[in-house]
């Protein structure tokens, strides 16, 4: 496997265009796998899993801001989305919403960006196009059912439960401004439920490495029971 930065000419050919004429746009990224995806167009082929957890774990939530060494990646946080549903309707067996519940989040890897949710509505119309495109994508490769009304409030609530413990826990804010200032009305957990599966420091976020080798690991079963099953 090549290394980090560098380059691989093997199917790219260097061309000259005449003075002035525009360069087209170029709105794709080369992904680990050495794969190119297009941002503005993609297509369910464009990635490998590997990237997708890849880029999830190097994606951070709450502006990259953490009272720890290091800050949450987005990774770890639908691990911890994931959980909650498994702890909250322990007799639903159905790796399909599962594997739902833990891409719910997936075109942010894919773009590389965890916008906070202030900001968005300043991004406009073709940011919201963009992020839009990125998820039919996900849903294309990985079979994923549109929300329900009905299956939309839980994950829901255990994405904001995630989110109001995250920024006590992990960021530094206290209850009352989970409350007053980011509007959860939801109150943070007091335990990990992430160290009951993986062990290790309640709320610690994890490196990037071991957050991407998670991610991946439950991508898979996830997947192979559906493949199992189908």
């Amino acid at each position: 496997m090549r290394g980090f930065g560098q380059k691989d000419m093997s199917s790219e050919t260097l061309q000259f265009r005449p003075a002035g004429e525009r360069a087209p746009t170029r709105a794709w990224v080369r992904l680990y796998s050495g794969k190119r995806l297009d941002l503005l167009n993609p297509t369910p082929f464009d990635w490998e899993d590997a990237d997708l957890a890849i880029g999830l774990a190097r994606t951070y939530r709450w502006g990259g801001h953490s009272a720890w060494d290091l800050p949450l990646s987005v990774a770890q946080h639908s691990l911890l989305v994931l959980a909650l549903r498994g702890l909250w309707f322990p007799q639903i067996d159905d790796p399909r919403a599962d594997l739902r519940e833990l891409l719910h989040d997936a075109d942010e890897g894919l773009l590389g960006f965890d916008c906070i949710s202030v900001v968005k509505p300043f991004l406009g119309e073709a940011y919201r196009k963009l992020t839009e495109a990125l998820e039919r994508a996900v849903a294309l490769r990985y079979g994923l059912a549109p929300w329900t009304s009905l299956e939309r409030k839980p994950h829901k609530r255990a994405d904001r439960v995630a989110a109001a413990s995250e920024a006590v826990h992990v960021v530094g804010w206290t209850r009352q401004e989970v409350r007053t200032t980011l509007r959860i009305p939801h109150q943070p957990l007091a335990k990990d439920p992430l160290t009951a599966i993986y062990g290790g420091t309640a709320w610690e976020p994890w490196p990037p490495a071991l957050a991407a080798e998670r991610f991946l690991n439950e991508l898979h079963r996830l997947s192979g029971r559906l493949g199992a099953s189908g």
